[in-house]
């Protein structure tokens, strides 16, 4: 791959322009003044893409963006828990801001304005898609190839707070021939300091316990906050959680404000009123993960680190003198490394926030939708702008986490979907819900596992059809491990845009419902309710059918049924090749 044409420069500064792939120039120009500055871009182009894990579209001609971490649960919009202030466009060009402050981005026919601070560098990418994107990680950080055992079915719930439950579950899908990779265990701490198991009457013998699911083949990841939590008035006290809020407080392990005092999580916000670890300080680092250390000990596969949209004060203040100001959009990306370091080989981190350079956190996923299929459409939209970001392992959970249970189709669709992404797990919220009062679930088992699914709905056999899709996963695996690999050595996502994997055919720059998976297979989900046969864009070349081996002539849209699966092609016969 060549590197492409690249200029890097400070604001203010004199207007300059580029050649673009379009055969015509950009014209970058900045105004502005001590506060901050705006950049205006004059450039032909039909698509914008990037700025992070996006859930309202792919492609933001048309639309804003401001480029600030938050959490936001369900519905997300334009909000994102892993912005980036990084883009690229159908027109050959991309553009990153090396700042870790608020920058706000605006796309309209024929322009694009910046809002940026001062002191602030800009990096102007001409190339292809693969070209920026490939340039932009090897600025922002080289991406790490997870385990192969982390692209084997995964499944979590947060029903199973207790061992009894966790190995009901795995005992069940062992009993119905589901594969299991991984089991996620979300309620298994004490719910005070995050590192203690809840109780050795629920989870008895840990260590025994992760010997049997390593015997078994399952590896065993456990759920991290990063808080020194703030007790709700109905908790118990926690005489653990009280010593360490006095060390962090002491020891200064603690964000802190202006004046002195710790930093805690305004109201309204999740984990309100707790105060915040600071990976800044190498002495938070030492007694944080000194306090977890025997959970790797006793053979802990790894840790879904949850949180860190946490800073939402400019005046708080960092060990290292960082400011809330920068802290903000930083922050997850401390909290994951410090996680990521403290790893031993074969080991595994999966994150939800993140900023510029979140493709160096292992693995990462969407967060927390609700079971519709409008929140479906949205995971596709959050995967693919991820990946146009540079984050290569992304997944979602099958089926939504909050709310209803999914419906039988919602789910099946879903599952289809996460077949062809880099993860594929199922999750589900607390039994009645993660906020009865705004979005209750239902009453009960809340797992969104497919045999709860099938009992709640009364389908018979419906869980042997969803088991389909996960041992087509199984079969998928050689290829990709294979494509993972090559991905990490060739700085590409997994999961890619139709406009960045044809960069050439301008009909895809208006594509955002189907996408390359690795090299060999383009996938079109069903994103939608009813649905019983749906137009796929092929490009130009030869085309297979993955299923039946039926081929296609590419330049065209064809109109595939797909009533029981989802549309998949292989170029050139490739998979075919790589099958045999």
């Amino acid at each position: 791959m060549n590197r492409p044409r690249q200029y890097t420069f400070n604001i203010p500064f004199a207007d300059f322009y580029i050649s673009t792939s379009k055969e015509t120039q950009a014209r970058f120009s900045c105004s502005g003044g001590s506060g901050g500055y705006e950049i205006h871009i004059g450039a032909e182009y039909a698509g914008a893409y990037g700025l992070g894990e996006r859930y309202d579209a792919l492609n933001y001609l048309g639309r804003s963006a401001e480029i600030a971490v938050e959490e936001k649960f369900c519905r997300q919009g334009d909000r994102s828990y892993c912005p980036m202030p990084f883009f690229w466009t159908d027109a050959g060009f991309g553009v990153w801001l090396d700042t870790a402050r608020v920058t706000r981005f605006g796309f309209t026919p024929g322009e694009i304005m910046i809002n940026v601070p001062k002191n602030c560098e800009i990096h102007v990418f001409a190339g292809t898609p693969q070209e920026i994107v490939a340039e932009y990680m090897r600025h922002t950080g080289a991406p790490e190839l997870p385990p192969d055992w982390v692209f084997e079915p995964w499944i979590s719930a947060n029903h199973w707070d207790s061992r009894a439950k966790l190995e009901a579950a795995l005992d069940e899908a062992e009993r119905r021939g589901f594969p299991v990779g991984t089991a996620v265990a979300e309620a298994w701490s004490d719910e005070a300091t995050f590192y203690s198991f809840r109780s050795e009457e629920l989870w008895p013998d840990p260590a025994g316990m992760i010997a049997r699911l390593h015997e078994r083949g399952i590896h065993l990841v456990l759920w991290q906050i990063p808080v020194y939590k703030q007790l709700e008035p109905h908790e118990p006290p926690n005489e653990q959680l009280e010593r360490d809020w006095e060390e962090a407080i002491e020891r200064g392990l603690c964000v802190m404000n202006a004046d002195g005092t710790p930093y805690r999580i305004p109201e309204g916000h999740w984990f309100a009123g707790s105060i915040v670890p600071d990976f800044t300080n190498p002495q938070t680092v030492e007694s944080w993960f000194g306090k977890r250390r025997y959970l790797t000990q006793l053979g802990v596969d790894g840790f879904k680190t949850d949180g860190g949209e946490f800073i939402l004060s400019g005046e708080a203040r960092f060990h290292n003198g960082m400011t809330g100001a920068e802290g903000r959009n930083l922050y997850p990306l401390l909290y994951t490394k410090a996680y990521t370091d403290f790893l031993e080989p074969g080991q595994i981190l999966f994150s939800r926030a993140g900023y510029t350079g979140a493709q160096t956190t292992p693995m990462l996923w969407a967060g927390d939708q609700l079971s519709t299929f409008e929140e479906l459409r949205s995971q596709l939209n959050a995967g693919l702008s991820a990946s146009a970001s540079g984050i290569i392992f992304w997944g979602f959970d099958i089926g939504g986490f909050a709310g209803e249970l999914p419906t039988p189709e919602l789910y099946m669709r879903s599952t289809q979907l996460a077949c062809f992404s880099p993860v594929m797990q199922w999750h589900s919220e607390p039994d009645g819900g993660q906020f009865q009062l705004l979005q209750p679930g239902i009453e009960g088992n809340n797992e969104r596992s497919p045999w709860n699914i099938e009992k709640a709905f009364g389908l018979t056999g419906y869980a042997e059809k969803v088991r389909d899709w996960h041992l087509l996963r199984m079969e998928l695996l050689p290829y990709i491990r294979e494509q993972a690999r090559l991905c990490v050595e060739r700085r590409m996502p997994l999961m890619r845009p139709m406009t960045y994997a044809f960069p050439t055919d301008v009909r895809c720059a208006g594509i955002d419902d189907e996408y390359m998976f690795g090299d060999s297979l383009l996938v079109a989900p069903v994103t939608a309710p009813g649905v019983t046969s749906r137009e796929v864009y092929l490009p130009a070349g030869e085309w297979f059918d993955f299923y039946t081996g039926e081929r296609f002539e590419g330049g065209q849209t064809v109109k595939i049924e797909c009533a029981e699966r989802i549309p998949v092609f292989s170029p050139g016969g490739r998979w075919r090749e790589n099958e045999a």
